[in-house]
């Protein structure tokens, strides 16, 4: 006698389940094919939700303006260039090309006025670093008063190296047994001969 064939399953027709026994493709169907209110897949939903989630997900927004860029590529590949070596003084995580502050998009423009007139990337740079301090730079230059904060993280690699290698090199030595009453006797001998 031919047993009669079984229906098919939930969890069958999504991931071939038919191995497993009809419960647990059951439980396989309800977490690998979740159902909406309705009955249907809820997989059409699902991927309505991710397309909205990344229409409204922030995209990353050019924080330089059409109106900003210069007409010759080289001289605005060489402002983006200085605009991203100096901070914004509002956002002081952000280079003044990245920010849209108001502040950030003067500062712009200020780089872009002194490229144009002729001025060099360092010249640029001194403007800037003259009316603003040395905190507008992202990279702070090499002085008497950056020397700690350009040396201190090799002094204090140094440190832990040297920590860890007296540590390292303490727990190797091997530590002495205490001696018995009858070595500590016999030592005594050998030393009063």
């Amino acid at each position: 006698m031919n047993p009669s064939p079984t229906p098919p399953h939930k969890g069958e027709g999504l991931c071939r389940l038919s191995w497993l026994s009809p419960r647990v493709q059951d439980l396989a169907a309800r977490f690998l094919a979740p159902r909406g209110r309705d009955g249907r897949p809820a997989r059409g939903r699902l991927a309505s939700f991710l397309l909205i989630f990344l229409l409204l997900s922030p995209l990353p927004a050019l924080a330089v303006n059409p109106d900003e860029i210069l007409p010759d590529p080289k001289l605005e590949q060489r402002a983006r260039d200085l605009s991203a070596q100096l901070r914004c003084m509002v956002c002081q995580n952000q280079s003044i090309d990245d920010s849209n502050a108001e502040l950030a998009r003067d500062l712009r423009l200020l780089v872009r006025e002194r490229i144009v007139d002729g001025d060099s990337d360092q010249q640029v740079i001194d403007y800037v670093v003259s009316r603003y301090g040395e905190f507008v730079l992202l990279k702070p230059r090499l002085s008497m008063h950056t020397l700690l904060l350009w040396g201190l993280p090799g002094v204090l690699f140094v440190i832990g190296l040297g920590v860890a290698f007296a540590y390292a090199r303490g727990r190797s030595k091997p530590v002495p047994k205490k001696l018995s009453a009858e070595e500590e006797a016999r030592l005594g001998k050998l030393l009063d001969e």
